[in-house]
């Protein structure tokens, strides 16, 4: 088993490519961008002062592997003298994907039946359940046979929105959050204080460049506000986009001939959640193999002539992890306590870990893109080094 200095790396780490982006405080406090070579943190901002950036290099790899940089010590030793680690994206778009998994799908319908009402799932699911029948895992969304199911849900008067995205040929692609948004491994993920009934949301998240070419993954905490959501589907940006409501991390891992869609399209994604104030644990995983549409797809309805992203898009996939274990009353189902810490992993990529708060009662986002720029511009990072 790996210490627990080295549980946020892949079990492969020595062989792995990994981007990430981390804060240097002292005469050049601000964001670099920083790779790891054999346990040593390695800063390769004079490369490629943003990761959006440096995704549009065709010497990526070469950049990542052996460009000169300036070494900030072990991984161990920089986080433990004052660097910390921020999401390993900057500049790119944060989309994310909707209902790609059949029990997510039908948790979104309850949600939407239940009003908000997290005493009322409990027997909406068994309903829910008894009502479809059909193994939903097994139709192709936009297929004829997803088209026939259409036909009967409407006519026994259980369709809704969230099924038109789970089985209709549109998949359902939002913003998660904006650019310079995401909190990375360590931080504090944040609630919206209106919300009583919610839950963390596990995910893989590809990182993808200008050119609609995905270079890299990396973990993500797609945070879900089910009361507020389930009040209405046009309630999605208060649900999902909040101060710290997106975590991303802790590194992107490129993909090479060690790491590729492949090695996404057969990950288990595992999470755990800690209480801290009544002991209480919630495991769960989401197994990739059983997503309805393939991750390169799901780009597909991202991007293309109809969507171009200049400075690159991350993409969280979904889950299939929606927890409906009680915590506080029976048949109340799952939601946060404030404390907890929540773990999210999956070998090839490693562990991202976040404590849980409310939004409105962590520091401000202040640092966006044109503080972004400014600082590069004072420590001299915006003349680019070839």
């Amino acid at each position: 088993m790996k210490d627990s200095r080295n549980a946020m790396l892949p079990d492969d780490g020595e062989r792995a490519l990994l981007v990430g982006r981390v804060w240097r405080d002292g005469p050049d406090a601000g964001p670099s961008v920083v790779t790891l070579r054999g346990g040593e943190l390695v800063d390769i901002s004079r490369h490629a002062p943003t990761v959006s950036e440096l995704f549009e290099r065709a010497d990526l790899h070469a950049i990542v592997r052996e460009a000169p940089g300036e070494s900030l010590g072990t991984l161990e030793a920089a986080l433990g003298g004052g660097i910390r680690l921020l999401a390993p994206c900057d500049l790119q778009a944060i989309k994310a994907c909707g209902v790609t998994f059949a029990v997510s799908l039908l948790e979104r319908v309850i949600e939407e039946q239940a009003k908000g009402d997290p005493a009322r799932a409990a027997a909406l699911r068994a309903q829910m359940q008894e009502c479809i029948g059909a193994d939903l895992s097994a139709i192709r969304p936009g297929s004829p046979s997803a088209a026939a199911l259409k036909q009967d849900l409407v006519a026994r008067g259980i369709w809704s929105p969230y099924m038109e995205v789970g089985i209709g040929p549109d998949a359902e692609v939002f913003t998660k959050a904006q650019p310079m948004s995401a909190v990375g491994n360590g931080a504090a993920v944040g609630l919206h204080p209106d919300s009583h009934w919610n839950n963390p949301e596990p995910e893989i998240v590809l990182a993808v460049n200008s050119a609609g070419t995905p270079v890299g993954a990396t973990l993500g905490n797609d945070v879900n506000l089910r009361d507020i959501e389930g009040r209405s589907a046009l309630l999605l940006g208060k649900a999902k986009d909040n101060n710290a409501s997106c975590a991303i991390g802790p590194f992107i891992r490129l993909f090479d001939e060690h790491f590729t869609m492949d090695t996404i399209r057969n990950a288990e994604v595992s999470m755990l959640v800690e209480g801290v104030d009544d002991g209480f644990t919630l495991s769960g995983s989401s197994r990739m193999r059983e997503i309805s549409r393939d991750p390169l797809e799901l780009v597909g309805h991202t991007y293309g002539r109809h969507h171009q992203y200049p400075d690159g898009f991350m993409l969280f996939l979904g889950t299939m992890f929606s927890p409906i274990k009680d915590r506080d009353a029976e048949g109340g189902g799952f939601t946060h306590h404030l404390g907890d810490r929540v773990s999210i992993s999956t070998p090839s990529l490693g562990t991202l870990t976040n404590d849980v708060q409310r939004s409105d009662q962590l520091a401000p986002w202040t640092f966006g893109v044109r503080a972004l720029f400014d600082n590069l511009g004072g420590r001299g990072l915006l003349k680019r080094t070839q």
